[in-house]
């Protein structure tokens, strides 16, 4: 049985999760903007962001996180608490298990997803987290996504997994 199968068995019972922050970045390695709505755009990124232009089709079109997930950065890197922003992904969820989202299809507002990797952590994380940064994200550093259909998602729209 492959790994999408296996994932596919049990992310049919997970619960609505919901997008709680929107971040782009203009330009590689500037800081990230806070939005409260975007259009996410099929093979290519949300609007506005320099992923957006880069290579159609890539697996890595957005990156997404969960406050859950922040959390336990916090925790392993000794900070009272964590801004978004930081971390350098588009978009922080709550309310589901990311790593059960894996290999699945999910909608958010009226674009739709699919979640292909884990988002590990690059080492520019030891500068903004301190020390130990990088360690601090390892398994909670989130998912890579696609987007396989155009729409606008916005601040408090429910993540909804895809089922056949």
């Amino acid at each position: 049985m492959s790994l999408q199968t296996l994932f596919l068995r049990y992310a049919k019972s997970l619960p609505e999760g919901h997008l709680k922050w929107i971040g782009v970045r203009h330009t590689r390695k500037e800081d990230m903007h806070s939005l409260e709505s975007v259009i996410a755009i099929k093979d290519s990124g949300l609007e506005g962001d320099h992923r957006c232009t880069k290579t159609l089709g890539s697996a890595r079109q957005v990156t997404l996180i969960s406050e859950e997930f922040i959390q336990q950065i916090a925790i392993y890197s000794q900070k009272e608490n964590i801004v978004p922003e930081l971390l350098r992904r588009n978009l922080v969820v709550s309310g589901i298990n990311l790593n059960a989202l894996r290999y699945q299809q999910f909608s958010i507002g009226e674009a739709i997803f699919e979640a292909t990797a884990l988002c590990h952590p690059c080492s520019r994380m030891e500068t903004a987290l301190g020390a130990g940064g990088v360690s601090a994200m390892l398994g909670h550093g989130g998912l890579c996504c696609k987007i396989l259909k155009t729409g606008e998602i916005k601040l408090g729209d429910a993540l909804k997994v895809i089922s056949d």
